[in-house]
């Protein structure tokens, strides 16, 4: 039977990771034939999804197949008739990261795109945007998948089950992807030859592994990762290791992000160390996306750089390539995937979002059960759920006093006096993305409150 052509919508198409989306399509064309390729930015973004559009199509060209990849600042122009929607923006570009970072930490606090303040105040620019995608969603392809890959993913993946009462969502992330390139060749093995049960959340998950006899091998691993073989931590993540004390009897391993509450210390030194030499990872960041940028604009590359792996997000598009396919070709293949609970963590609602391991078909994600956790792992899995739970209801409903109760959740906010003053100071910094917030931001202006941090305050005073 011959498969019908798919068209997929990129949001956020001026990203650096957008060569790395098309070299997954391209891999996979035989099973999941694209006949409409859409960027979709918006002005700010437009210098940047020119240049990375046109390498788009050079990498197109450069293989087999008549795909033409199309450009346009109008969402409602790329969306009808789309098979999939693939979103990978960032509100307020790498300037609104670099002020969600610099604020805590002016106030010793982590600073961090995912975690701590800075990810709230990422979901809180994100949630409202992409419950108006899936608004113009439901007018323009009903039927089509969502697909996001938008930090922080799981927050913003459960807001719009939740609050844009949209099922057709898959959230994604390449933290488990790394694990699993890595991990197995510690002890000798291929991935074929392993079987892997993610459970958690986004950013917040733990793993088990299994040889293809059923015996557990998750122990090997770690014993393998204290004899320094690389376990597959994203590039953004200090390496700082985790306490094996404490792994043993977890008798699970964690995602590399937990090192910001396992080893919570250590990280937020770095992290103040960074900040106060050579700028945070924000800054960084930025540095590394202006010299990708320059490499794109080169009329002769056709093929994703090397470069692209120095970004913390490496993977995310191949994982986002392998999920539609196995949408589209109802394969069941294991994915980790955000999706709702349904059971597999019995320790957390049926209803809300997790990331865990799942079997991805035409009717989407298949969550395979993971049974409960123990006492440690319980614990830290609900304090940060109902944390998230609080974050998303403060950024559709622009609650403060919500907001407020996030930020005294969250274990990387101490709370008292200065969580309070970081919560007020992002407000101001993040005005322009943040109407739902403009009572309160009012307020705060009102009584003068401004930005201790010099660059984060230069950075708002520039209107960036």
């Amino acid at each position: 039977m011959e498969k019908k052509p798919v068209k997929i919508v990129t949001i956020g198409g001026g990203s650096s990771y957008t060569p790395e989306l098309m070299e997954g399509f391209i891999k996979r064309y035989d099973e999941l034939p694209i006949k409409e390729m859409w960027l979709v930015d918006i002005e700010d973004g437009k210098e940047k999804m020119e240049i990375v559009g046109a390498m788009a199509q050079r990498m197109w060209d450069a293989s087999p197949y008549d795909v033409k990849v199309h450009m346009t600042l109008d969402r409602r122009e790329a969306l009808p008739g789309a098979d999939f929607v693939t979103t990978q923006f960032r509100v307020g570009l790498l300037n609104a990261r670099i002020k969600d970072e610099r604020i805590p930490f002016s106030y010793g606090m982590l600073g961090q795109e995912t975690n701590g303040a800075g990810g709230i105040f990422k979901a809180f620019r994100t949630i409202p945007v992409i419950l108006g995608i899936v608004e113009d969603m439901k007018e323009l392809c009903p039927d089509a998948w969502l697909v996001n890959f938008t930090n922080p993913s799981g927050m913003v993946t459960e807001a719009v089950m939740k609050y844009g009462k949209w099922d057709k969502v898959i959230g994604l992330c390449n933290v488990p992807v790394g694990a699993m390139m890595k991990e197995p060749e510690t002890i000798g093995k291929t991935l074929d030859e392993l079987v892997y049960k993610f459970a958690g959340l986004n950013h917040f998950h733990w793993h088990k592994v299994y040889d293809l006899h059923g015996h557990e091998v998750t122990q090997n691993i770690i014993d393998a990762m204290y004899e320094g073989k690389d376990g597959g931590l994203p590039a953004n993540i200090h390496d700082i290791p985790f306490f094996k004390e404490q792994l043993d009897t977890m008798k699970m391993i964690p995602c590399g992000y937990h090192r910001y509450y396992y080893r919570q210390q250590e990280m937020l030194a770095h992290g103040l160390e960074e900040y106060n030499t050579i700028g945070t990872r924000g800054q960084q960041v930025k540095q590394t996306e202006e010299e990708l940028f320059e490499l794109y604009k080169d009329p002769n590359l056709d093929h994703k750089p090397e470069q692209l792996a120095k970004r913390g997000g490496a993977h995310y598009s191949d994982a986002a390539c392998e999920t539609i396919a196995s949408i589209y070709s109802n394969a069941n293949r294991h994915i980790v995937v955000t999706t709702k609970n349904n059971g597999a963590v019995p320790d957390l609602p049926v209803d809300c979002a997790v990331e865990v391991s799942a079997l991805i078909g035409a009717t989407g994600a298949k969550a395979i059960a993971f049974g409960p956790l123990q006492p440690a792992e319980r614990g830290w899995l609900q304090c940060m759920k109902n944390m998230e739970m609080c974050v998303e209801e403060a950024a559709v409903t622009g609650d403060y006093g919500k907001a407020l109760q996030a930020f005294i959740l969250n274990p990387q906010i101490p709370a008292g006096e200065n969580a309070k003053k970081v919560l007020d100071e992002l407000l101001i910094a993040h005005k322009k993305y943040l109407p739902q917030f403009a009572e309160k931001i009012a307020e705060l202006e009102a009584a003068g409150v401004t930005i201790k941090d010099d660059v984060a305050r230069e950075i708002t005073e520039k209107g960036l």
